[in-house]
């Protein structure tokens, strides 16, 4: 692959010859093919426009697609549908082979009833953490890592008139998460944040202030809602560090810190309201999953810090030790091999190697 790609473009190139030679996604060869006539080659070929494939069902690991479809609807979770995407509803996931959302499910949920395989995860991310806990806030197919998790009551100010909240839609939820007994027996859960592809300044994109988005005609709308929500959870914050008086313009308002500073503050209220919560926590720890590949959301320098993506956020934290990057690869290290071999071979095409 041409180094000078963007880490989303090396991959795209690299599913669409994964679907031209129909590894991998059940022989789905893609929506929107185009003909492609080659030098010295009358006939020419077919070859897919674009890493979407005709059968989104295609998109998840054989083995877990009709469960995980099924826990989705059970639980009543919406999936994520991105650009492109032409076959959409609550129970169809994401067509787009470079979908986070997918990759986290095609990750951590063949493991999810594996006891051993998911403390091994966990000991990746808090070393100290020596049992992990079934998560019961699953009303259906319950297991030892949950998918689109949100809290039981709205914490946040995110819902009007104590509306019910929907996971995975109009509210901060968490691409899943991990509940564990640490050594001294405190429960911890762990939020985790999957990447996979994404950056927020690429194609165009400019490095968005969520505190100054504008509703229809009314001038800053949605940021001016976005900053009462926020703004005293921040100010009484133990774990975000970066106190001001207004909070407009500032780091937690331009992704990716906007969604972390979020997702912290859903951890310190699950914690802090464990009386009205399913899951009792005592201590968080939030996991954020990246590939060290992409360089364009880790090392980009952040117009509104000057800095890397871990440097930036980690100065806005009180203890840096409650936040942690960790590789994909590297969080199923410890996982039995030998009983998840045909497993570990399909992320390694997929995910972990490059086309050969």
């Amino acid at each position: 692959m041409k180094e000078n790609n963007s880490f989303r473009e090396n991959r795209k190139q690299h599913d669409l010859k994964l679907i031209e030679a129909g590894k991998i996604f059940n022989g789905d060869k893609g929506k929107k093919p185009y003909f492609l006539r080659e030098k010295n080659n009358s006939n020419g070929i077919w070859r897919p426009k674009a890493d979407l494939l005709i059968n989104s069902k295609n998109n998840l690991y054989p083995q877990i697609a009709d469960e995980a479809i099924l826990y989705f609807a059970l639980n009543s979770i919406s999936f994520h549908h991105l650009e492109g995407d032409t076959d959409v509803g609550f129970c169809i996931p994401s067509g787009h082979t470079l979908s986070s959302q997918i990759a986290c499910l095609n990750h951590l949920y063949p493991l999810r009833y594996d006891k051993n395989a998911v403390l091994s995860i966990a000991k990746q991310i808090n070393s100290e953490i020596v049992d992990v806990l079934q998560i019961k806030s699953d009303k259906f197919l319950p297991g030892f890592i949950s998918f689109e998790v949100i809290s039981d009551i709205d914490h946040l100010n995110e819902t009007k008139d104590n509306q019910k909240l929907t996971r995975g839609t109009m509210c901060t939820s968490v691409d899943a998460m991990i509940y564990g007994k640490l050594k001294d027996n405190n429960k911890i859960i762990i939020p985790i944040e999957w990447k996979y592809t994404e950056n927020y300044h690429e194609n165009g994109k400019t490095d968005k202030d969520y505190s100054i988005e504008n509703r229809g005609k009314e001038k800053e709308g949605k940021g001016k809602e976005r900053l009462h929500r926020y703004s005293d959870l921040i100010n009484c914050s133990e774990q975000l560090s970066l106190k001001k008086d207004d909070y407009k313009n500032s780091v937690y308002f331009f992704e990716p810190f906007y969604q972390l500073m979020r997702q912290t503050l859903w951890a310190e209220q699950m914690i802090a309201n464990k009386k009205t919560e399913t899951i009792k926590a005592e201590k968080f720890i939030h996991a954020h999953i990246i590939p060290n590949e992409n360089r364009e959301l880790l090392q980009y320098e952040y117009p509104v810090s000057m800095k890397g993506m871990k440097e930036t956020w980690e100065s806005c934290l009180t203890d840096i030790n409650k936040y942690k990057i960790v590789e994909p690869k590297k969080l199923l290290a410890n996982i039995d091999k030998s009983k998840y071999q045909t497993f570990i071979d399909y992320l390694t095409t997929r995910y972990w190697n490059d086309y050969e």
